[in-house]
Formats: C-alpha cells, structure tokens, sequence
C-alpha cells in the first residue's frame, strides 16, 4: 500500500493501537524496581549537565570480563518515559555476562530531536570513556531511532559503534510529521528528513539486527525491513528479526529472560563488537 493511502496516526499511534498499554508501562515500572533492588548496579551516573543526564550501570551478579557494554535506549517517540522503566531489561544480558548501561535523556518539547541525538552521544561516550570498552547499542522504538543514529554517526564518538540491535526502530521520520505525535516534537518535513539514518550514508561494516513485533503496524515493518535492506547494501551484515505475536509494548519483554532469542542476540553482537 502507497504511504498516501495509509491513516499515519493509525500506523504510528502506538497506544491507541494497544488499547491495555497501561499494564504494560506499569509492568515494566514495576519489575524494573525490583530489578534494581536485587540487581549489581550504580544508579543516577551524571554523563552530562542537565537534569536528566544520568545513566545506569548494571553488572553481571559473577563479574564480567573485559567485553564491550550493552547500551539500551528507552522508547517514548522521545517525549516520554526515562530509564527507570527499563531496568528490568538489563536483567537477560546480565546473567549472560555482559553489563548494561541504560540512559535517560531530556525529552521533548524540552529538548529538539536533534539535541535529543547528541545526548545520546553524549552518555556513549561517558560509558566507553568509563570503562574503556566498545559498545553494543540496542533501544526500543525512540530508543531504536537513537541507536541507529549512534552506529551510523561515528565522528560523534570516542570509538565507533559497530553493533546495534533497534527494537521496533524509527528510521524514516517524515511519516510522523502529520501525526499527533509531532505535537511535541515540532519536525519539518525537513528536520524529519535530517534526522533519519534512512536519509544518511550508511555504515560500510559492522552488523545491524533490527528486530520488530509481528503483530506491529504495517509501517513498524516496513521501517525495519528498510534499514536492513539499505544499510545491508552498504556492506553492514543486517539480520531482521520478527518476535512472533508481539506488539509495540510486549517486543521487548524477552531481554530480562537469559535464554530469550533477544539475549542470543546481544550476546552474538558482543562478540563482534
């Protein structure tokens, strides 16, 4: 189906779509507390001035070795939500051996798109100064935005990234400039354009797994299908990987379960990062 004939709100109005999203945010608020009372972890690691840079760090229970750091960014069409609903799922990668950074970062209308990347940047680089160590960057939705701009902007970065995993990502921004969701945001269709890693010079190496729900919107596909085509054209080994039956707000649920396929993968980028 042509993009003019799509309803855009419908495809991209993600809780509209998933009328029980409440459950979900208030599932992931709850085991991400528990995770941090449990878990080995620093909490509210200052990676920048403003009120919101502050990151997470959480530790396999046993120690880790010398490997590179999962960095996961929250979702929240970047308006929304923080770190603290994503702790639970540093949980899978820790007990697989690797640690886990989770930052928040000032949200829109507060902050541009564009600041929004920077910051990002911004704790990438505090982490990788920190402890040394190479990243592999994942995130969901916004977060999956943010995680590609990472892996696709090196020059920002004090090494490149050269493994990511985007959960249900955001790529190509300029379906979301007629959308309730650009309320806050405030994109021109050219901002829009500017800021989507579709529109940029791909990365010539590295690999890119770019994992959607398959029970998603048709436009939440096409965005991940399109990344791994043209990124994987450019000489980037791309994977795309449908989790069965999942939805915007359950895709990410299997990162706190070691075994889960998600954890699989993470670790397979870790060994290549």
């Amino acid at each position: 189906m042509a993009a003019e004939e799509l309803d855009l709100e419908a495809e991209y109005n993600n809780r509209a779509r998933v009328p029980d999203h409440p459950v979900h945010i208030a599932g992931w608020q709850r085991d991400s507390a528990a995770y941090r009372e449990s878990a080995h972890c620093e909490l509210e690691l200052a990676y920048g001035p403003g009120e919101r840079h502050r990151l997470d760090l959480f530790y396999p229970q046993s120690g880790d070795g010398d490997g590179p750091i999962v960095l996961f960014i929250h979702g929240g069409y970047w308006q929304s939500l923080d770190k603290s609903t994503s702790s639970h799922l540093a949980r899978g990668a820790n007990e697989r051996g690797l640690t886990v950074a989770i930052p928040s970062y000032t949200l829109a209308p507060a902050a541009k798109l564009a600041d929004i990347v920077s910051e990002i940047e911004a704790a990438a680089n505090f982490v990788m100064r920190r402890t040394g160590r190479r990243l592999v960057v994942s995130g969901h939705s916004a977060g999956g935005h943010l995680a590609a701009c990472l892996m696709a902007r090196p020059n920002a970065l004090e090494m490149p990234v050269r493994t990511a995993m985007p959960i249900s990502g955001l790529f190509d921004l300029p379906p979301l400039v007629p959308t309730s969701i650009n309320k806050a945001l405030g994109l021109t269709v050219e901002e829009a354009n500017r800021l989507s890693p579709l529109e940029w010079n791909p990365p010539t190496s590295g690999r890119l797994i770019a994992v959607v729900g398959g029970a998603e919107s048709s436009e939440f596909l096409r965005q991940s299908h399109a990344i791994v085509e043209r990124w994987g054209q450019a000489g980037v080994a791309t994977r795309y990987h449908e989790v069965p039956g999942a939805h915007h707000f359950d895709v990410v649920a299997g990162l706190s379960t070691p075994s889960d396929p998600l954890v699989d993968m993470l670790v397979e980028l870790a060994a290549e990062a």
